[in-house]
């Protein structure tokens, strides 16, 4: 996987927490920071998929059959 190096404005009671966290465990801090967001992905997806049935659930958007989009993608 590529790495990207990224700058970013956090909080300093959250840096000192990371801080900490990191020297306690010997880990990265980048690390503990790709881990945490990827597990706050997981969360999100799960968000989102809640907000996107809910819309569906009150009419305001609609499905398509997975045929439909199978044929409009050449996939049969």
């Amino acid at each position: 996987m590529q790495r990207i190096r990224s700058t970013f404005t956090i909080d300093k009671e959250v840096i000192d927490e990371l801080d900490a966290l990191a020297k306690e465990l010997g880990e990265k801090k980048s690390h503990i920071v790709e881990k945490a967001l990827t597990l706050y992905y997981d969360y999100l997806d799960t968000a989102v998929a809640e907000k996107r049935l809910d819309s569906l659930e009150k009419g305001e958007s609609q499905s398509i059959p997975a045929d439909e989009v199978y044929r409009r993608l050449g996939i049969e």
